[in-house]
């Protein structure tokens, strides 16, 4: 017989519900609000792909997309392999030297984005380094490091040492052992620091405004120096939402598609 929910569950189911409800309808509201005729915000008039034409023919808007895909795609790059050599390096150091990177580690991820923001563009001003997109690039790269790093390690606290150590007693050299067993074990880790730190470099508004050249804007400088509303952003948002949807469809169905041909094989092989 199955037990009847509590009062205390249901409660919670309603909790939850509400949360998803708070977090998605904005969203929702978004994406039906991009497909509608008027520039309206609150009566639906019919439906339209204006702003989506708007968007395709908006040179600014376009330029501040470009911007955007660029500076993230290689800010996650960069950050992913850096981040990816200096947590292993971390894992295989001394406690107390692993410690104390670790803390400095996580001072931009504690530290207000304006901090961090001022910090560095007083940084290239010193060193008398015009303000540019390579700035906007080096500052992107410098506090997507971090979050690759913490979401790296504790993947490899996992890890057995033994492992790699019998990879090398068996022949493999260090750069083999390292591609061929360490990076296979974290890899999911990787996957996930790269998405996090391309997420945050697309999003990131305030370290962007103080160390991007003239005339460089990305997605987020754009809306904020709007004059006036552009139903144009709705349509970009909601092909922002459905790529960010595809990408975690395929991230989260693809391994358990793999696996499950995996042991289908397994069981095929085992049959014969």
């Amino acid at each position: 017989m199955k037990k009847k929910k509590t009062l205390f569950s249901r409660l919670t189911d309603c909790y939850l519900l509400l949360l998803l409800l708070f977090i998605y309808l904005p969203i929702l509201y978004v994406v039906v609000f991009s497909f509608n005729e008027s520039k309206s915000l609150t009566n639906f008039t019919g439906f339209s792909l204006r702003w989506y034409r708007s968007m395709m023919e908006d040179k600014t808007m376009q330029s501040a997309i470009y911007y955007t895909v660029l500076v993230a795609v290689i800010a996650t790059v960069v950050s992913t392999i850096v981040g990816t050599i200096a947590a292993i390096g971390l894992s295989k150091s001394r406690k107390l030297l692993k410690s104390i990177v670790l803390e400095i580690n996580n001072l931009p991820v504690m530290n207000p984005d304006i901090v961090t923001a001022i910090g560095l563009m007083l940084l290239f001003i010193s060193m008398k380094i015009e303000l540019s997109l390579l700035t906007l690039v080096l500052s992107h790269i410098s506090f997507c490091i971090p979050y690759v790093i913490l979401s790296i390690m504790p993947k490899l606290r996992q890890l057995d040492d033994n492992v790699a150590e019998a990879a090398l007693d068996l022949g493999a050299t260090p750069w083999q052992a390292l591609t061929k067993v360490i990076i296979p074990q974290i890899l999911p880790a990787i996957i996930s620091g790269a998405l996090i730190a391309f997420s945050m470099s697309f999003d990131d508004f305030v370290i962007s405004f103080f160390t991007a050249g003239v005339g460089i804007n990305n997605i987020s400088m754009y809306v904020y120096s709007m004059k006036r509303y552009n139903p144009g952003i709705n349509a970009l948002s909601t092909l922002i939402v459905v790529v960010v949807t595809v990408i975690l469809i395929l991230v989260n169905v693809l391994p358990v598609l793999r696996e499950k041909r995996r042991k289908q094989a397994l069981a095929t092989s085992q049959r014969s």
